[in-house]
């Protein structure tokens, strides 16, 4: 079976694209409307347009959450784990047995990782500093959750600044993809949870791939429209 019955929300998908995705999202959301408690943050680089979208809806402000995949040695495509701000690292450690990851080839994995979870941190905000997220309500947006790695890393860096809650939002995810989530966020938010679930991209008609200027121009227009968090 392709979708559960009783789950109506899945006649949304597929998505049109991002910003649709999230307008799906942010409906879900509407409590959180205005609130100077509330900031949105997007994981790079896809779940920036959705939480754009969200923020926008919500009247929030945005920011970017810089986290970096661990891929295997042999596919890089294929997560075993994620490394976030705040020098947080999260291991699949199923994954990591089951194709007999070497010590190393996680360490010299993760030190690539974090390489590139520095560049995007100087990158992305243009010199902004990031937003205080001590006693503030966090909602985590992603374009979808395939491993779950990236988001659990996530949270997991925003618990250690304090935030008051920790909200993870997102478009479409497997069920069994939410329950690893469910246990670790304040609160899971999904617009759909289809029963047959391959890859993220196909929910969605327009899945085109959002460069590192796509990223910062969607944090450029917000921080323009909408006040950032004191």
């Amino acid at each position: 079976m392709l979708f559960r019955k009783e789950d109506e929300d899945l006649e949304v998908l597929p998505f049109a694209d991002r910003a649709e995705a999230g307008r799906v999202l942010a409906s879900k959301l509407s409590a959180y409307t205005g609130r100077d408690d509330v900031i949105v943050l997007g994981l790079p680089r896809g779940g920036v347009p959705v939480a754009s979208a969200v923020a926008g809806a919500l009247h929030v402000p945005l920011d970017v959450f810089a986290v970096s995949k661990l891929g295997t040695p042999w596919n890089r495509e294929l997560a075993m784990g994620a490394v976030a701000e705040g020098g947080v690292q999260v291991l699949d450690l199923s994954i990591v047995k089951e194709l007999c990851v070497s010590e190393k080839d996680i360490q010299e994995v993760a030190a690539a990782a974090r390489k590139e979870l520095e560049y995007r941190q100087e990158s992305y905000r243009g010199g902004r500093r990031p937003l205080e997220l001590a006693e503030k309500t966090i909602i985590l947006v992603d374009d979808g959750i395939a491993t779950g790695c990236s988001i659990l890393a996530a949270v997991a860096a925003i618990r250690r600044r304090k935030a008051a809650r920790v909200v993870v939002a997102v478009p479409v995810a497997p069920a069994s993809g939410c329950r690893a989530i469910r246990m670790e966020a304040d609160e899971v938010i999904s617009g759909a949870e289809p029963e047959l679930f391959l890859a993220v991209s196909q929910w969605y008609q327009d899945f085109s791939q959002i460069s590192d200027e796509d990223v910062r121009s969607l944090l450029d227009r917000s921080a323009a429209s909408i006040p950032r968090a004191a």
